[in-house]
């Protein structure tokens, strides 16, 4: 099994169980992205060289306009695409397996956590691992301690207010605060 049979299955919904090939796959893959995130996380580094890291993290290249600002964590990285001018904050944490794509355009706060997999809650297949991507649109704002949970699309333009927890999709142009996040007004 390689990278791309994991990403298909990932990109595809399929379950992955704790004892399967794919699964040793992704737990390789993981070891990569956190020396990749070491090296990121380990010292100051100039913009494009933080690109770089990202590019090699990602598996793809970041665009020139796209900005981070360390650390930020991840535990696989292949899954991950972004847009033009994407701010990311310092302390974000993705677990990308099951696909984030971050529109142009869009800022994400300090400490955001973008969350892709889920496990059967059946303790005898716990260890399992059941992907669902995260979308978020183009202009989107995720405020800071925002948590993105598995599944979920933000609309264009949409605000996720700090410490908000998304649990389901967000319409565009709205405002979404509180623990699960409810809209409560549009723009």
């Amino acid at each position: 099994m390689e990278l791309e049979d994991l990403l298909d299955a990932l990109n595809a919904g399929e379950t992955i169980t704790g004892d399967s090939p794919l699964h040793a796959v992704m737990h390789r893959t993981s070891q990569e992205a956190l020396r990749i995130t070491g090296e990121l996380n380990g010292g100051y580094h100039e913009p494009a060289r933080v690109r770089e890291l990202l590019s090699e993290l990602f598996g793809r290249p970041v665009p020139d306009t796209v900005m981070l600002f360390p650390p930020f964590r991840t535990d696989f990285g292949k899954n991950t695409v972004l847009g033009e001018r994407v701010f990311l904050n310092s302390g974000c944490a993705f677990q990308d397996q099951g696909g984030i794509t971050i529109g142009e355009g869009c800022q994400i706060g300090h400490n955001t956590v973008i969350a892709t997999l889920n496990h059967a809650l059946d303790p005898v297949h716990r260890l399992d691992m059941l992907p669902a991507p995260v979308v978020i649109g183009n202009n989107v704002w995720v405020g800071s301690n925002a948590t993105l949970l598995p599944g979920v699309t933000i609309g264009d333009n949409a605000v996720v207010a700090a410490a908000a927890v998304v649990t389901k999709d967000v319409p565009a142009d709205s405002v979404v605060v509180g623990s699960p996040a409810r809209v409560v007004r549009s723009l």
